[in-house]
């Protein structure tokens, strides 16, 4: 059962591949479109991959990569079959080439919408790496003496500036762990040794906030130290009063980006698969209008192209067919390459074990 079929005079098929040609170019923009936000995407994860527990998320900007890489040497190849579609006797010579082209095509524009899908879908995966990944940022953020963790400080300090953001969740998660180094405590004095005696885990925990958790915005000097401690500062309540450092935490601010991202990216690459479906069925009724004009000494005549010549299971039948036999082909030389490797063997154990007359 044939799919779709159109009727193709020979002017049609003209403006079809002139159409298709200017469209392919388009489309290989496109791809080119979506190399360049996967690229970008990757640069904006590894920057700060300092608080993020794992690289789950790269599998978005790794996939918009390879299909926008894929899709750009795709389209290229269209320009070339919509120019040679223009001259009948120059077609014939892509007619192998076009199955497999076709294959991976498919294949490919898939992989592109699957990374549209992905880019609205690994929310939850973001937000728990974030959610992690913060977490030892800020118990570590002291340890500025420590290998490996020496630039942390750095990291939360500029991101909590950037994003305008303080903490995991808030700013309170901050009071929970020992931001403050040991070395630049002196526990001679009262107040270290009463706060560090306070905690069964000898920490020296303090109701105060980095620096940049400040709010340059706020008309009032910044309150980073005793902030729960209103008869430390006058005309102050804390419970009430707008607090002139960072509420928002910066996981959500992270994420709230990220997904921004994400989503916009997501809605241009999806418009660019839609463009690359566009010129695969576009080029498929070339192919197939130009293919009905074998053996015919008039290529000027009507002919009908078509999507598919069978259904979509026996199509997919079709194409699977031949890596079928191959990878059957391949058992069997295996097997084959097994058996005769046993069989030496055995012979050559037999040759060993026979007494000499």
């Amino acid at each position: 059962m044939v799919w779709a079929k159109v009727k193709f005079p020979f002017e049609k098929r003209v403006k079809l591949a002139q159409g298709l040609w200017l469209l392919s170019w388009l489309a290989t923009l496109g791809g080119a479109i979506t190399f360049c936000l996967g690229c970008f995407l990757k640069t904006e994860l590894r920057r700060r991959a300092e608080v993020m527990d794992n690289t789950e998320i790269y599998i978005v900007p790794n996939t918009l990569i390879i299909a926008g890489m894929a899709a750009m040497g795709i389209n290229y190849f269209a320009t070339r079959i919509c120019q040679d579609a223009l001259d009948a006797t120059r077609f014939p010579r892509w007619k192998t080439f076009l199955k497999p082209y076709f294959c991976c095509s498919i294949f490919f524009t898939t992989l592109m919408l699957i990374g549209v899908i992905l880019s609205y879908a690994m929310k939850g995966t973001l937000e728990g790496s974030l959610k992690v990944g913060l977490k030892n940022g800020i118990r570590f953020y002291k340890d500025t003496d420590t290998p490996g963790r020496c630039f942390q400080k750095q990291t939360i300090d500029r991101l909590q500036m950037e994003f305008q953001c303080c903490g995991n969740n808030d700013y309170k998660d901050w009071f929970e762990v020992q931001w403050i180094s040991n070395r630049y405590l002196d526990f001679s004095t009262k107040e270290v040794k009463d706060r560090i005696k306070s905690n069964v885990d000898g920490r020296y925990l303090v109701d105060g906030v980095p620096f940049s958790c400040c709010n340059p915005s706020s008309p009032r000097p910044c309150i980073q130290y005793k902030i729960t401690n209103n008869s430390a500062h006058y005309n102050y309540e804390h419970q009430t009063e707008e607090l002139n450092i960072y509420i928002h935490g910066c996981r959500e601010a992270l994420l709230n980006y990220y997904m921004g991202l994400m989503n916009s990216f997501g809605a241009v690459v999806l418009s660019v698969f839609v463009l690359q479906c566009t010129v695969l069925a576009s080029l498929r009724y070339l192919q197939t209008s130009l293919e009905a004009l074998a053996g015919q000494e008039n290529k000027e005549i009507e002919t009908e192209g078509y999507l598919l010549e069978k259904s979509i299971s026996e199509t997919i039948m079709e194409y699977l067919d031949p890596v079928m036999k191959l990878l059957l082909l391949n058992q069997v030389e295996d097997g084959q390459v097994k058996a005769e490797a046993g069989a030496a063997g055995t012979s050559g154990t037999a040759g060993a074990t026979t007494p000499a007359t």
